[in-house]
């Protein structure tokens, strides 16, 4: 009997909740506000800043000739997003990679106005004009804002090391006699060095031209810039 009891009055207590919380629930749905809440409020905010770009500061200046032997500056690219690389045309090892990274990346923008890419190469002895000519062509390069430049040794030496920071060096034991980096440098509009942050924060400075990752990331920060 006692049992009997204890069920009545756990049904009665159900049956007054759900007269109290059912109709909240309904109006709850009914005015999409189910999934709302501060927990859910602070995770859907949590990216708002997510296409934020960090600023390194400008991007050295340069002036060197293209393949049609023409004087390409860093000032023909005012008002545009580009990429930046260090290459050469005979390289064996990297650069073949970071060409294929390069070409997706001319895939995805081409007939953009606004956008172009720079490849500079670190053995100006051999790259001549008409070398990188032919190389360009070899590679199947349409877009008429991607230039390959090449000019003095030591200036471009000076420019990638000193100027970008990106490693390039002669050495006879290595494959082709050079060594270089295989990061890709991201402009601006402004002339500014941008990047994004890693996942602790740190701006990555440059973009990876080796890994599906690095050319997914800057193909991503590439639509952020033009869209600035």
């Amino acid at each position: 009997m006692f049992k009997n009891k204890s069920y009545i009055g756990i049904s009665f207590i159900i049956l007054v909740f759900g007269i109290y919380a059912i109709p909240k629930i309904i109006d709850r749905f009914q005015n999409n506000e189910i999934v709302k809440g501060d927990r859910l409020d602070k995770i859907s905010n949590s990216n708002s800043n997510n296409e934020s770009l960090v600023k390194i500061g400008p991007a050295p200046k340069f002036e060197l000739v293209n393949q049609d032997n023409i004087k390409v500056t860093n000032e023909i690219y005012k008002g545009k997003v580009y990429v930046l690389e260090f290459f050469f045309s005979t390289c064996p090892t990297i650069c073949p990679k970071m060409n294929q990274s390069m070409l997706q990346i001319e895939k995805t923008f081409f007939g953009n106005p606004n956008f172009g890419i720079v490849s500079i190469t670190i053995d100006p002895e051999h790259d001549t004009a008409k070398v990188l000519k032919e190389h360009r062509e070899l590679l199947g390069v349409k877009s008429s804002n991607w230039n390959f430049l090449t000019g003095d040794k030591t200036y471009i030496f000076d420019l990638s090391n000193k100027g970008f920071n990106l490693y390039a060096g002669e050495n006879n034991k290595a494959k082709g006699g050079f060594e270089h980096s295989g990061l890709f440098a991201l402009i601006d509009k402004n002339g500014d060095i941008r990047c994004r942050r890693d996942k602790y924060g740190n701006p990555i400075l440059y973009y990876d031209g080796l890994e599906k990752t690095g050319v997914r990331d800057i193909q991503q920060d590439i639509a952020i810039l033009l869209k600035e």
